[in-house]
């Protein structure tokens, strides 16, 4: 299989990588068929605007090269962002980042925009409870 040099550059030096005590979200996906689990957390603060944004994220993911890439690629596209801005991220966002994926893993791109999105549910429901 062959990955472009980006997925082999966010493999082997993965950003935001790591859990977070306290985190305001938490999102849990993982794939029976090959393997691959990731938990990303969220720590939510407010821009100069008030907005709500993506202060601080961090992944802890088991699987393959590309489940790897993928989840270091949503951590930096997700980070600083509105809530709004990080729920319109798509797949197709971090296959873009990582300059493409083999069609057989795609589905890990998929996997880590599913990862921040449950970290976004978990953090609004836990808001409410509040």
């Amino acid at each position: 299989m062959v990955y472009s040099k980006k997925v082999m550059e966010l493999f082997q030096h993965p950003k935001n990588m790591g859990e977070m005590k306290n985190p305001d979200g938490v999102g849990k996906i993982g794939n029976p068929i090959c393997g691959d689990v990731m938990w990303l957390y969220i720590r939510v603060g407010k821009n100069k605007k008030g907005k709500e944004i993506i202060k601080d994220i961090k992944v802890k993911t088991f699987g393959c090269v590309a489940a790897i890439a993928t989840s270091s690629a949503i951590t930096e596209l997700a980070k600083g962002k509105t809530i709004e801005e990080a729920e319109k991220l798509t797949n197709k966002d971090i296959v873009d980042v990582v300059e493409g994926l083999p069609p057989q893993k795609i589905h890990c791109s998929v996997l880590a925009t599913q990862a921040l999105k449950r970290a976004i549910e978990n953090y609004k429901k836990n808001k409410k409870r509040r």
